[in-house]
């Protein structure tokens, strides 16, 4: 959803490449490419001329150091990294906000007033904000308190039941009554959060505004949240103007930023209404709700990704115990087929593809982004579930039977509805990566028994690795560098997909020669000229020992 903004940021960065100083001549230049994202983002024009003056005040005349000593080593930094870092700081400075997300009542009940309008998502989150303090250690009560629209106590109902939640309605009665009188039914059930769901209008009106002052007066919450489209643009600022100016709203509630939204809203609600965004909603599910974090949000804006709010995503799905297991007999060669299965289920758990991608750290791979034709298909981890679902557990546990024998290969591509160079392609490259894997934690033989000299080892092995695919554009074949098999991303996490045949591969990662993955099937003479050949190769080892 950041690619707007990202875009006029890296290219404000280019601008600035290979420069030694920041000007009011150059930051201007830089600024207009910043300038034109900001706005594009739907960015509020007060809040975009805001932003520039504080980025051009911080940057103009600033003393630029070029050697950074950082964690024991001396990196080298440009103008334009002394700009980004500028950049990021005002980003999150704008976003950011104080102290917790709720305020928690003294004694009694605490009461969370969720307010918007119709069709930005406030009944689900009612539901998705349940589900969040549930696993905090409260005991949420949801109140369907919106009489206006057709089902919106059914659907409430519905999202409790599948929570285990309780629900609050009185049938026939006002939402003022209803919400007043779910403060006895909070204490009776020993409930220590009302989340009161009210009703929204296609536009913000008077009866609406009225109906909503008199739940306030009714209820006295501790919070006012609005809950906000981020799809509506420009038009998301004025609804939470309109909104604080009569509730006192005390934070915001962005929802579908998995969607096609531009981002803009984030940047613009806190500095025209001065309460923060405090949650975002990311997906459909229950469970696609978390709180907002602006350090992320500027790195993914400037294209840095989110390393914590992945590694967050990673916690919610992950067995730690299992994982260390899992690398340690990844490093030991006996990952299997079922294993990585597993992983690609995992991914599955975490939301899509495109997502993860967005919170990666790409920059130092792709500098200038991923390119155009990245296709982040999450249906290709399906098609993967299902090659190997396809297979026996002999076929799963040896997949060298799938080349030893290629009539098994077209077995499977019938029962998953693939192709059989699709089936040949996943297992060469499971097969490949495994054996690369193995071969980082291969035994060092005597020197391998002093304790800590084989960590050491594998730790070197693994700097080597990274620091050749960094250079060279990644392994033959595999899509995207360092993150086309379990491992290579994150070690014991490893994450499946990421450069699997359904991103449709990275130009000059593996492009552009043979491709060393795909499956060859030899003919008779063939087989026994290569084993005629090995064993001359044996032959002259042995005569060259002796």
């Amino acid at each position: 959803m950041f690619d707007t903004l990202t875009r006029g940021f890296r290219q404000a960065r280019n601008r600035l490449a290979g420069l030694t100083e920041l000007t009011a001549g150059n930051i201007d230049v830089a600024l207009r490419e910043v300038r034109l994202s900001l706005l594009e983002a739907d960015v509020e024009i007060g809040v975009v001329k805001a932003f520039l003056a504080r980025v051009k005040e911080a940057a103009v005349g600033r003393t630029l150091e070029t050697r950074v000593k950082h964690a024991g080593e001396v990196h080298q930094v440009s103008a334009s990294d002394h700009f980004i870092k500028i950049c990021h700081d005002e980003l999150e400075a704008m976003m950011t906000h104080e102290g917790d997300e709720i305020a928690w009542a003294d004694g009694g009940p605490t009461g969370i007033m969720m307010v918007g309008l119709q069709g930005s998502g406030k009944t689900t989150s009612c539901a998705k904000l349940s589900r969040y303090l549930e696993k905090q250690g409260k005991k949420p009560l949801l109140v369907a308190a919106d009489m206006q629209r057709p089902a919106a106590v059914e659907q409430l109902k519905v999202l409790g039941e599948s929570l285990k939640i309780p629900v609050f309605n009185i049938p026939g009665e006002s939402p003022v009554a209803i919400c007043a009188a779910a403060r006895g039914e909070a204490k009776r059930l020993g409930r220590d959060v009302i989340i009161y769901d009210t009703a929204g209008r296609l536009a913000i009106d008077e009866p609406l505004m009225q109906e909503l002052a008199q739940i306030k007066d009714a209820t006295k919450p501790e919070n006012i949240f609005l809950v906000v489209d981020a799809m509506i643009g420009q038009d998301a600022v004025k609804t939470a103007r309109g909104f604080n100016e009569r509730l006192s709203i005390g934070g915001v509630v962005l929802t579908k930023l998995d969607g096609d939204a531009r981002g803009g809203a984030a940047l613009s609600i806190k500095e025209v209404t001065g309460a923060p965004v405090l949650f975002t909603g990311i997906g459909e599910t229950t469970d696609k709700f978390e709180p907002f974090r602006a350090d992320g949000m500027a790195s993914r804006i400037l294209g840095m990704g989110d390393v914590v709010g992945l590694m967050q995503d990673f916690e919610e799905v992950v067995d730690q115990k299992k994982a260390e297991k899992d690398a340690a007999r990844m490093l030991q060669g006996d990952f299997t087929l079922e294993d990585f299965l597993d992983q690609v289920r995992m991914i599955q758990k975490m939301g899509s593809l495109k997502d993860l991608v967005d919170k990666l750290p790409l920059g130092g791979m792709f500098p200038g982004g991923l390119p155009q034709d990245v296709n982040l298909d999450d249906r290709e981890l399906v098609r993967i579930e299902a090659i190997i679902q396809s297979m026996t557990r002999f076929e799963k546990s040896d997949p060298y039977a799938l080349v030893r024998e290629p009539k098994r290969v077209e077995r499977i591509a019938k029962g998953s509805g693939s192709k059989p160079e699709a089936v040949s392609e996943l297992v060469q490259k499971f097969l490949f990566m495994r054996q690369m894997m193995s071969g980082l934690g291969q035994n060092m033989g005597l020197m391998g028994k002093i304790p800590g000299m084989k960590q050491m080892a594998m730790a070197k092995n693994m700097r080597e690795m990274q620091k050749q695919m960094m250079a060279g554009g990644g392994l033959p074949g595999m899509g995207m560098p360092g993150m086309g098999f379990p491992g290579m991303g994150f070690p014991g996490m490893g994450m499946p997909g990421l450069g699997m045949p359904g991103m449709g591969g990275f130009p000059g990662a593996g492009a552009g020669g043979p491709n060393m993955t795909k499956m060859k099937t030899l003919s008779a003479s063939e087989r026994n000229a290569k084993k005629a050949q090995r064993k001359r190769e044996r032959d002259a080892r042995k005569k060259g020992r002796k």
